[in-house]
Parts: C-alpha cells; structure tokens; sequence
C-alpha cells in the first residue's frame, strides 16, 4: 500500500491490523495547504515503552515492505526520511517520521509533503499514514521488531519508465534544488529509458552508448518550471550486448534498462551502468 498508488485512487485500501490504537491517530489526522501551494497530511501515534532508535527501526523495516526509497535514517535522533518511487505519472515526495519518548511513553509524527500542483484525497492517505504507524510495536516486541528492520530497504518492484530527456530533466531538477540528495534518491534503482542515440564511445572496458538530450533553448515548447540546463544521460552497457550496441548509430532509436551508476554535478553527466535493450 503506497502513497503513489493512494495518489491516483483511494478506492479498495483498508487500514492493516496495528499493535497501536489506529483510531487515535486516525482521529488526529490533519490536512494543511492546498493544491496550489503544496498540501501536507501530518499525523501521529503514541506507543507505550517505545524510545526513538526502536521507533526509527520499526518504521525503516515497515516503510522499506511497503516498496518506499529509504533517503535517510538518524534513529539515534529520532529521525527518518522517505520517498515513494518516482513515475512518469507520480512525481516523488518526501515522508518524514520524527519519534519522541517522554514519561515511558513513544509519540512518532509522521509528515508527507505533496508538491505544489499534486493532489490525494484524504481518505486514501490517512489509512496509509495510520496504517504505518499502527504497526509499531512497545516492549521486547518493538525490540524484536527493530532489530529486524534496522538494515532493510526498499525493493524496487519494477524498472521506472521514462524517456531519457524527462528522466534529465527530472534529475537536473532535483540538483538544482539540492543535489547533495542525489545518490540517496536514486542509488540502485532501475530505469528503463528511451530516446535517440547521440553517440557511441568505448569507455575502458565497456562501451558506452549517450542519448540525445536537448537543451531547453532547443525545446519548441519550455514547460513551466523547467530545469536550467539538463544533464547528459549515458549507459555503460552490460556483458553480452557488444554485437547489439556496434550497429547503433547516431539518431536511432532506442529503449535501454539498467542501474544507476553515478552523478558527476561538475560535469553535468549521469551514467547507467549494466544497460540492456529492453524488449
């Protein structure tokens, strides 16, 4: 149950059973700002015999089964931030937790920040965001339940479909708001891209294919809030595709999937590494 699926319907999602009592957190459950702004959806749970590390590493093993991007995790200071996988018809947002203890008691508030321009209804986000926080647990059992969820992270259930020039711009703007956050949001994930070839390297040794990504300035149409300039996309192809990737030429077309390698924000490049043709 994911917030990039609440996003486009709230019908046929329950609240899960919960160790905690969901119906206080559901009741205290508050919609701020608007469609225009940004809308935030903030809610919170109280658990008994609950500190913050064991809160924080409940919520990494809870969130990470529910296929969420681990970006950061500080359980020592109660923290910990999130985002559901970016789609072609679901931008990313961040959820953060922050988990508290006072008198024996553990209160874990949760805050999801919609972009300005995305809208979810109430009713699908408040089971979701109640439904995390119900499975926290106190005691030896939110102990037990830590320890099992201190290392997870989250499966990518499928490559992300995109175009290389949307995932361009996609990333350049995300450096040019924070570019520090770029190796945490996008480590390991799997992307199935499209485009036209710009050219084909040998690089050490692998080859390496580049997709054509038109600047802003060469763009018929700029569309509100586009990034700047836009980095380049390449991918350093994986073993077994050398006869496939020697007949590509420039301006052909192509459909590539793999791993994000790196971001190198000095040269304004991003590499897929083990890239494949996607059927």
């Amino acid at each position: 149950m994911r917030l990039a699926t609440l996003v486009a319907t709230a019908a046929g999602f329950v609240l899960l059973p919960s160790a905690a009592h969901a119906g206080a957190c559901e009741d205290g459950f508050v919609k701020k700002g608007n469609f225009i702004t940004g809308l935030r959806y903030t809610a919170s749970q109280t658990v008994v015999d609950l500190p913050p590390d064991v809160a924080i590493n409940q919520l990494r093993g809870i969130t990470a089964k529910r296929g969420y991007q681990i970006i950061a995790a500080e359980p020592t200071v109660g923290s910990l931030l999130i985002e559901q996988d970016r789609q072609s018809n679901a931008r990313g947002f961040p959820i953060e937790f922050a988990a508290t203890q006072e008198k024996g008691l553990g209160t874990v508030r949760v805050e999801a920040k919609l972009p300005a321009g995305m809208n979810a209804k109430t009713e699908a986000v408040r089971p979701e965001l109640c439904g995390m926080l119900g499975e926290l647990k106190g005691g030896k059992a939110g102990r037990l339940a830590a320890a099992g969820g201190a290392n997870a992270v989250g499966q990518q259930a499928a490559p992300t479909v995109l175009s290389a020039q949307e995932f361009s711009q996609q990333i350049s703007k995300d450096a040019e708001r924070n570019s520090a956050i770029i190796p945490l949001r996008y480590a390991n994930r799997r992307y199935t891209l499209s485009g036209n070839v710009d050219y084909v390297i040998r690089d050490g040794s692998v080859y390496r294919v580049a997709f054509k990504i038109l600047q802003p300035y060469q763009l018929a149409l700029r569309l509100p809030n586009m990034a700047s300039t836009l980095s380049q996309v390449s991918c350093l192809m994986g073993p077994g595709t050398s006869v496939y990737t020697l007949q590509l030429k420039p301006g052909k077309s192509v459909k590539l999937t793999g791993t994000f390698y790196e971001y190198a924000e000095f040269k304004d490049v991003v590499w897929f590494k083990d890239c494949t043709p996607a059927k």
